[in-house]
């Protein structure tokens, strides 16, 4: 009996990629770089399965050029904004993506961001390497404290809440906003605040971003909202790009609207090295490197791989997106 064919856009961890190579008549994207739009569409006919990243967009174009017999999208991710899910689900395609297990690891990057930009242990590197590095000064390169000081989490889901856990041991006041406060329990389990956008942007000395990318965030923390916060103030990004206008970034950290920025994420997304952003000593840029530990990209790729294949033995996925799909 034939296998089923797939194809899986990029390399991904043996976890899970030596299941599908095992299970499915395979053909992998070697290339480091995301396969162009066309060379995309044209693996993808034919095919029972794919397995996608957040770089591949998944729309009725590749609906239709996959053909009808497709039977499962595998997105290796847990945002899945590159996927039009109401067109699978239309089609009766169901969409699986990797949940959960990157929420203490993205934490953890998200944590060291705020440190790094707060201490400015970049800045500080680049100075030695430089060759400025003479003696101790008194003056040389103060940041914030922050131990004691005021973080607003945007976005108070399992992410945003990890933080807010690490937060606690830093004896930090804990401020959030999200679009419907969390359970009095949980509030009291960090001993979080819910407030106002408005609010929340005015009080944090920090400010960590961890909401979905949707029509209402795109563009969430704009001009006027950078506005609103402190001239002494970090904004930490590491859940979508376009949640912050770029262009407003620039010209706030320029203009000491905030002191300073750090970025797992940003748009557009790769960041050109010309861009206004990577030449600020005040804007520290990290290459979408949240879930970047090998335990959890490795979890990651098991969790994609059981999608893939239950999705071709016709069975319920482990964690669809689109559960109505199965009616």
């Amino acid at each position: 009996m034939a296998k089923p064919k797939v194809f899986v856009s990029r390399v991904i961890p043996e976890e899970g990629l030596a299941r599908v190579r095992e299970a499915t008549d395979a053909t992998v994207w070697e290339d480091e770089l995301p396969p162009p739009r066309d060379q995309l569409l044209s693996a993808i006919a034919g095919c029972d399965g794919v397995l996608t990243l957040l770089t591949d967009r998944v729309d009725d174009e590749f609906l239709d050029r996959a053909g009808p017999q497709l039977k499962v999208v595998s997105n290796f991710a847990v945002g899945f904004d590159n996927v039009d899910v109401a067109a699978c689900t239309r089609r009766g395609v169901p969409v699986g993506n990797t949940p959960g297990v990157l929420t203490e690891t993205t934490a953890d990057l998200a944590w060291a961001l705020l440190m790094a930009a707060a201490r400015r242990l970049v800045e500080g590197d680049r100075y030695v390497r430089d060759g400025k590095w003479k003696t101790w000064g008194p003056m040389l390169l103060m940041g914030p404290d922050v131990h004691g000081a005021t973080i607003g989490i945007v976005g108070f889901g399992r992410i945003g809440q990890a933080v807010a856990r690490r937060a606690k041991g830093f004896g930090m006041r804990i401020v959030y906003h999200d679009l419907q406060r969390v359970p009095k329990a949980v509030e009291a389990e960090f001993d979080a605040t819910f407030m106002t956008l408005e609010g929340l942007l005015a009080e944090s000395d920090f400010v960590s971003l961890h909401t979905v990318l949707s029509p209402e965030t795109k563009g969430l923390i704009n001009a006027e909202r950078l506005g609103w916060m402190k001239p002494t103030a970090v904004l930490v990004n590491t859940s979508r790009g376009p949640v912050v206008d770029s262009v407003a970034l620039v010209d706030a950290l320029r203009n000491g609207t905030i002191a300073a920025a750090a970025l797992d994420v940003t748009d557009p997304e790769p960041l050109p090295a010309d861009h206004p952003l990577v030449a600020l000593d005040n804007c520290l840029v990290v290459p979408h490197i949240a879930s970047a530990s090998r335990a959890t990209r490795g979890k990651m790729a098991a969790m994609a791989a059981a999608n893939l294949l239950a999705g071709l033995r016709g069975e319920r996925l482990p964690t669809p997106v689109n559960p109505e799909v199965y009616g």
